[in-house]
């Protein structure tokens, strides 16, 4: 089966360059494109208030998505879901089976954390599938090299997207580097612990080069894991979504939450199994 990469649009800029990213993505792992465009038409939407959705008529939808697939060097078929993005994405998966979701991440630099609704983190509450996203603010859409794995030490299990990081990481040869946030530079957990529990999971293997290890010292986890992906040395950051992230009350003040919201580059969502 011809693997595939979902990408959802409403056709504005950030949704662009998700599209050229995951067109990019798509040649080196020999998959398909789904493109995915959703009326929002549900009053349930939390976006429905903002301004923020594209208000296209079905022949407009038809002729734009005809118009960003023309001329592509990849495979790419189109659909039109309808209602809650988290839905429409659900039944797709449940047919197509993509490696990952990709969506864009708009500009929401004049917008309060607290304050933001965004389809990626209306996804992350209701649907936990690998997510890739792409900020808007991207200058290039090179493949990914350089992965910034973040972890916090504690044993995980990603279940059977283990398989789909190592297919990534082996076909695209990244460099894969464990990054460990720690209060200060005395951690109580060693390195050996960090890699092992990494290690246990099958993310080590098949990798052109041996995983590397950094530790970073800062007082928020998020804080460490934003200062290390605006490094420069650093193409795609990966983050554990782990179930207790997205139940509480403060979901906004996640790491994945804040992360995903701030980071300069591409953040890939992986959910471990509780």
């Amino acid at each position: 089966m011809t693997p595939s990469l979902l990408i959802l649009t409403d056709f504005f800029r950030a949704a662009n360059k998700a599209f050229d990213y995951a067109t990019n993505l798509a040649r080196p792992l020999g998959a398909r494109l789904v493109l995915l465009h959703v009326r929002r038409d549900s009053i349930l939407d939390p976006e429905m208030f903002t301004g923020e959705l594209s208000d296209l008529s079905k022949q407009a939808t038809a002729m734009a998505l005809s118009r960003v697939t023309d001329d592509l060097a990849v495979p790419v078929v189109t659909e039109i879901g309808h209602g809650r993005v988290a839905f429409a994405v659900a039944d797709a998966v449940s047919r197509h089976h993509p490696l990952l979701v990709v969506l864009g991440r708009p500009d929401y630099s004049a917008t309060p954390d607290e304050l933001v609704q965004t389809t990626a983190l209306d996804l992350l509450r209701t649907a936990l599938y690998p997510m890739l996203i792409v900020p808007h603010t991207l200058a290039s859409s090179t493949l990914p090299r350089r992965v910034l794995l973040a972890v916090d030490g504690e044993d995980f299990t990603i279940g059977p997207h283990a398989g789909v990081m190592r297919y990534l990481s082996r076909t695209l040869g990244v460099e894969l580097t464990v990054l460990h946030v720690a209060p200060d530079a005395a951690a109580d957990i060693s390195e050996d612990e960090v890699m092992a529990s990494v290690r246990r999971t099958g993310l080590g293997v098949d990798l052109p080069v041996p995983m590397r290890f950094r530790r970073v010292a800062a007082a928020r986890p998020a804080d460490g894991i934003l200062h290390a992906a605006q490094a420069g040395d650093t193409d795609l950051v990966v983050l554990l979504a782990r179930p207790r992230s997205f139940w509480g009350q403060l979901f906004h003040q996640s790491v994945t939450a804040e992360v995903l919201l701030h980071s300069p580059v591409p953040v890939l969502v992986l959910p471990t199994i509780a």
